[in-house]
C-alpha cells in the first residue's frame, strides 16, 4: 500500500509529538511542515522535533505547502484560523485536527457550514479529535455495542494537573484563588470546560440521541495546606482542584454525562475521593459496564510527554480519514483508530 503523504502543521507542545509520530508510522511519509512563526521558517523538521535531520525544511508558505500534493494536514496550531483551513480543505487535503476552533466559537453555525461548503469543493474531510475530547469519546460508545439496552453513558476523566506547567491556564480557573465558586468563576470555568459540551454532543449523535438540553455543573475544592509545585503556589484555603462537565438531558432524563476532575493537589479540604485510573466509563444498560482505563507513563517520560496522547489519535486516524466520506466527520465516519502494530514489529525484525 502506498504511503499517505502528510503535512504536520505548527511544532508547538503537541505538534512535535504528532511530527514525531508521522516519522514513526510506517503508514505515513512527511511531506511538508508548516512553520507558525518566523524563528522556525528554514529549519529541517527533523531538528524541530528533536529527531534527525529529514531533508524537509519548514516554511509559512502555505500556497507552497499546497502544491506538494499531499494527502493530509496533521493541524496542531494554539488558534485556528478558519480561512488558512477552508484553504486547505478546498484544495483537496484531508485535515486532521486536535485544535477544537474554541477561539472561532466551535465548529457550528456558519463556522461550520463554510467548513462543510470547502470540503465539498475539494472533496475532502476534516476530523476533530484529541484524546478527551476524541479518543475516549469513541471507546465509550463503542462500549455500548455489546448492550441489548442503554439507559444512560457516564465518562469521567480525572488527571493530575501539577505536571501540567501554565500558570495562565490554572490561573484563568481559579487556582490558588480564594475557596469557593463565584458566579464569575463558574462563568470562567464554562468557557474553559466548553470543550466537553461538544463532546457530550458527538456521544449523543453516535448514539443517535437527540438531546433536548445540554447542562453544565462544577464545584471547587481547596488545599488542605500549601502548596509550592515550584512553578505555582496556592496557599492553605485556596482553590486547587475542580469537578465540572456537562449533561446531555433527554426527556427529562441524563442520558450522556461527562466529568473532569482536575486537581493539583490531593490533599484537599474537602476529602474529595480521586480515581487512581484516569478514565473511569459507564454504562448503564443491559448489561452494565463499569470500565475503568488506566494511562502509565514511560519511565524516561517528563511533564509535557503526556502530549503524546493528545497528538497520537490524530496521526492514527489518518488512514481512516482518507477513506471516510468528505465533510465534517462524527465519531461513527471514523470508528477506532489503531496503531500501526504489525508494521513496527515487522521492521524490528
Amino acid at each position: 500500500m502506498d504511503k499517505l503523504r502528510v503535512i504536520q502543521w505548527t511544532t508547538g507542545k503537541v505538534g512535535k509529538h504528532a511530527l514525531r509520530a508521522i516519522l514513526d508510522d510506517p503508514r505515513l511519509e512527511l511531506a511538508g511542515c508548516y512553520a507558525w512563526s518566523d524563528a522556525k521558517k528554514g529549519h529541517d523538521a527533523g531538528s524541530l522535533c528533536g529527531r534527525p535531520d529529514t531533508g524537509i525544511t519548514a516554511t509559512n508558505d502555505i500556497e507552497a505547502l499546497i502544491a506538494l500534493g499531499a494527502d493530509t494536514v496533521l493541524y496542531n496550531p494554539f488558534e485556528a484560523d478558519l480561512d488558512q483551513v477552508i484553504r486547505l480543505l478546498e484544495s483537496g487535503l484531508d485535515v486532521v485536527s486536535t485544535n477544537l476552533f474554541l477561539n472561532l466559537g466551535r465548529i457550528r453555525g456558519e463556522v461550520k457550514d463554510r467548513l462543510e461548503a470547502a470540503c465539498a469543493r475539494g472533496g475532502s474531510s476534516l476530523y476533530i479529535t484529541g484524546i478527551n475530547p476524541g479518543w475516549i469519546n469513541s471507546v465509550i460508545a463503542s462500549m455500548t455495542a455489546i448492550c441489548r439496552d442503554v439507559r444512560a453513558v457516564e465518562l469521567t476523566e480525572s488527571a493530575d494537573c501539577s505536571v501540567y506547567e501554565s500558570v495562565e491556564t490554572w490561573g484563568f480557573l481559579g487556582m490558588g484563588e480564594p475557596g469557593g465558586m463565584t458566579p464569575e468563576l463558574m462563568d470562567r470555568a464554562q468557557s474553559w470546560l466548553i470543550l466537553f459540551k461538544d463532546a457530550v454532543e458527538r456521544i449523543a449523535a453516535a448514539l443517535d440521541l437527540a438531546l433536548d438540553d445540554i447542562t453544565f455543573f462544577c464545584e471547587y475544592a481547596t488545599a488542605a495546606r500549601d502548596v509550592d509545585l515550584g512553578w505555582m503556589r496556592m496557599d492553605k484555603g485556596t482553590n486547587a482542584a475542580l469537578r465540572g462537565g456537562w449533561q446531555g438531558k433527554l426527556k427529562g432524563q441524563t442520558v450522556v454525562t461527562i466529568t473532569v476532575v482536575w486537581y493539583l493537589t490531593r490533599e484537599l479540604a474537602q476529602g474529595w475521593s480521586i480515581d487512581d485510573d484516569q478514565y473511569h466509563l459507564v454504562v448503564d444498560g443491559e448489561p452494565s459496564i463499569d470500565n475503568r482505563i488506566r494511562l502509565i507513563p514511560a519511565a524516561h517520560w517528563k511533564n509535557h510527554d503526556w502530549d503524546i496522547m493528545t497528538a497520537l489519535p490524530a496521526v492514527s486516524a489518518v488512514p481512516q480519514i482518507k477513506a471516510a466520506r468528505p465533510g465534517v466527520l462524527g465519531l461513527l465516519d471514523v470508528g477506532l483508530p489503531v496503531a500501526p502494530v504489525g508494521a513496527w514489529r515487522r521492521a524490528r525484525g
